[in-house]
């Protein structure tokens, strides 16, 4: 099985890595030569969309957001579903906008294409290591033809329904980590304003109720200043601005995705985007002037 893999960034690079590990037959293509050259050093052959989308069995995309996995798929006449044809798959792993997804697999069907949309949850650590979850959308025949393969760079692969499913347990996955995340920092600035040490706090609570995967992760970044991005500020306001358009469109209520939301874009808005979405702690720390833990 030929794969062809297109975005090759913070996350697709390593999962790139990951299925070459596995003994895949991985063709790759990325505007950062850099990139391309690193993964190329690890086994994969590299060409153009072009060639992808007419030899490759299954096209894959890890791209930024809605407007980059459309102008890569059905830009008129060089976009890659152009020089598909029926019995190839197109697996998107970006994650974007379930509208864009179900309007892309359309596209596709037309040329017999089918699709799974499989956006992933993790960020670049669990990237690094394998241990991705993917939240997967599309036919059950088409899915269980491709759960192995997506099972070389995860932890966990569950079909979530049609194609669009994927994208929108992603934009859920996504409201969850940021109202979490806000709620640690919260929380850790309330306990210091009262005068106990947050590192002692997080220590007492995280095997409780209150404990969380996202607090094991990002309570230890926020206590020690560390703003280096596992997943940016900026990415996750894209996410969050696609579960908002989502949400204004079936009805239903997300008040707290949208305070969170202002809060992320207050901290784009100075100069944080490109820090890891544990800086939401650099919000409490210009309102109240404490560095959590420090």
């Amino acid at each position: 099985m030929k794969i062809g893999l297109i975005g090759l960034g913070i996350m697709g690079k390593p999962m790139a890595k990951n299925m070459l590990k596995a003994g895949c037959d991985l063709t790759v293509s990325d505007l950062n030569k850099a990139a391309v050259e690193e993964v190329v050093a690890a086994g994969a052959k590299t060409t153009s969309n072009k060639e992808i989308g007419e030899t490759c069995d299954v096209v894959m995309t890890m791209l930024p957001n809605s407007p980059h996995v459309k102008s890569v798929m059905l830009t008129p006449e060089t976009g890659v579903v152009n020089y598909m044809k029926a019995g190839q798959v197109f697996i998107d792993m970006s994650s974007i906008n379930p509208v864009a997804s179900k309007e892309i697999a359309a596209a596709l069907a037309e040329k017999g294409v089918e699709m799974l949309d499989a956006p992933v949850s993790g960020g670049e650590p669990k990237a690094i290591d394998g241990t991705l979850s993917f939240m997967v959308g599309g036919k059950q025949e088409i899915f269980d033809r491709y759960q192995p393969l997506l099972e070389t760079m995860s932890a966990s692969v569950v079909r979530c329904g049609e194609v669009g499913a994927g994208n929108t347990t992603k934009l859920a996955n996504q409201i969850i980590v940021a109202c979490n995340i806000q709620a640690i920092a919260e929380a850790f600035t309330l306990a210091q304003k009262a005068g106990v040490d947050p590192e002692l706090v997080f220590q007492a609570i995280k095997g409780g109720l209150a404990g969380s995967t996202v607090m094991n992760a990002k309570g230890p970044m926020m206590m020690e200043g560390n703003d280096k991005p596992g997943f940016k500020i900026d990415l996750h306001i894209k996410d969050l601005n696609n579960a908002l358009d989502c949400a204004h469109t079936v009805g239903a209520p997300v008040p707290m995705t949208a305070e969170v939301q202002e809060i992320l874009q207050w901290l784009h808005n100075n100069g944080c985007g490109q820090n890891d979405h544990s800086a939401i702690a650099k919000y409490y720390e210009h309102l109240t002037g404490i560095k959590i833990g420090r």
